[in-house]
């Protein structure tokens, strides 16, 4: 199954006028996630950062050592009334990395890289459950999904230097090769769900 016939979520969250909520997400090197999220209609604010365990070892160096409990996490705070949490949860499954690979993603290996929804209440934890469930069923992956559902108990930014890391070095190698292709792939799947669509009306 391609990106582009990828099923909406079956359950998700209703938007109830709240202005804002937060999503967080990890799918392997936050750099990544990152540039995906922020080029979605409905996305405000994407933050990196660490998710999973404690603040005493939440800095990036020692994330890198996958003996922390943490993930590179993203906090993606968006609009309820221009984007669903549902909706999020499509393109982190479709386009933003593979949720088959465990405890990796590419060359990008350890806990610290694994696949993992944080929710933030028992509404988030019914949706994303749901809706692995509704792709389990549907048989949209070869290999079964390995994407961890964990409650989340604090989101630790990352260093400065980590946000807009993709956007501010397009030619670093790591960059061209593996992030820019995934917003590539965003671009040509979801074009009417880009910002620069919501901004000439498309």
């Amino acid at each position: 199954m391609t990106p582009s016939t990828f099923p909406d979520p079956a359950v998700d969250l209703p938007a109830d006028g709240t202005g804002e909520r937060t999503a967080v997400l990890a799918g392997g090197c936050f750099w990544c996630t990152e540039a995906v999220f922020k080029e979605l209609a409905g996305v405000r604010a994407v933050r990196p950062g660490y998710a999973g365990g404690t603040a005493e070892t939440a800095d990036y160096r020692t994330v890198c050592s996958g003996t922390t409990g943490h993930a590179e996490a993203i906090a993606i705070t968006y609009d309820p009334g221009a984007t669903s949490y549902g909706e999020l949860l499509k393109v982190f499954f479709s386009v933003a990395h593979d949720p088959t690979q465990l405890n990796r993603q590419g060359n990008d290996r350890g806990p610290q890289y694994r696949s993992a929804v944080f929710y933030a209440n028992a509404d988030e934890k019914r949706v994303v459950e749901a809706y692995i469930a509704q792709l389990d069923a549907a048989d949209v992956f070869d290999a079964p999904i390995v994407t961890t559902v964990e409650p989340l108990d604090v989101f630790y930014e990352a260093e400065d230097y980590h946000t807009d890391y993709a956007a501010r070095n397009p030619s670093q190698p790591y960059i061209v090769h593996v992030s820019a292709p995934k917003v590539a792939k965003l671009r040509k799947t979801y074009p009417q769900r880009l910002k620069a669509a919501e901004k000439t009306g498309a």
